[in-house]
């Protein structure tokens, strides 16, 4: 049912700033703008997904939602929002898998520096249901345009999406049995804890459980990102230039990647940039 992962919302104190920020980080031009229902919001769409920024803004119980949820963070990893084909098969599936969506909305939002319009099909999941994840399943009628590199070096895509448990067992129900997502590796190490891959698209969703006492066992938590680039030396390099605070290039725990960590210049979340080595010609 579930075709990718269409967008994650970070909600941000200061619109401005965030966008600023993020097209530092990625490289790349915001693709769509809008404000309404006491939000403003810049998106960035990539290749494989699209990270919208959403600020408060203005005076209504929408806005001071988000405000509650920010506390005095500058920014926080808000929902994942799944692409889905069919609309109504998904609604009845997240019925059935007792996950009680809302009814069915036909949403538009117009782009305010082109007037161009999307049209989608939305509707979420109980968070209460989804162990304290928010998330939104979305059918769009037309593809997002996407966002132009204004720099060398973008970041091209998300790799994978990072999301904290204190019960592997019940997020593998959720996000395999119940959501239908494909488990691609479980695996546990003593030093880190269990890491459980889901297939969704070309990127993953990371489930892990570090092994942590005291944490909240009937709430998952989303963690943070990790983006896809070509040349992780190139990109470093522009990230360094552009002022941001990065650690050295290293390899990662999957065989022929490489990451870094983004220490500054992404509004609180936390950040790795990841390079995957070319697969061999046969």
């Amino acid at each position: 049912m579930i075709t990718g992962l269409d967008h994650i919302v970070v909600l941000v104190r200061d619109i401005g700033a965030a966008k600023a920020a993020y097209q530092t980080l990625l490289g790349r031009a915001p693709a769509w703008q809008n404000s309404g229902e006491g939000a403003d919001r810049v998106l960035f769409t990539l290749e494989n997904m699209t990270i919208e920024l959403m600020a408060p803004s203005g005076f209504s119980i929408t806005a001071d939602r988000m405000r509650a949820l920010l506390d005095d963070q500058e920014g926080v990893l808000a929902s994942l929002c799944f692409r889905v084909a069919d609309m109504a098969k998904m609604h009845r599936r997240l019925e059935r898998v007792a996950l009680r969506p809302d009814p069915v909305a036909e949403v538009e939002s117009s782009d305010a520096a082109t007037d161009a319009v999307l049209h989608w099909k939305r509707t979420r999941a109980a968070t209460e249901l989804t162990r304290g994840v928010r998330m939104f399943f979305l059918e769009l009628a037309d593809e997002r345009p996407k966002s132009v590199a204004t720099d060398i070096a973008p970041i091209d895509g998300l790799d994978h999406v990072v999301i904290t448990t204190e019960d592997s067992e019940r997020a593998a129900a959720l996000y395999g049995a119940r959501l239908g997502l494909d488990l691609a590796l479980d695996r546990s190490h003593q030093d880190w804890g269990q890491l459980m891959f889901f297939r969704c698209g070309d990127l993953i969703v990371e489930v892990v459980r570090r092994p942590v006492a005291g944490g909240d066992a009937a709430h998952d938590r989303l963690w943070g990102l990790s983006w896809r680039v070509a040349d992780i030396d190139a990109t470093r390099a522009r990230l360094i230039a552009a002022g941001l605070d990065v650690t050295e290039v290293r390899n990662g725990r999957k065989p022929g990647t490489r990451i870094m960590t983004v220490r500054s210049g992404t509004c609180g979340i936390q950040t790795v940039l990841l390079e995957r080595s070319p697969k061999p010609v046969e």
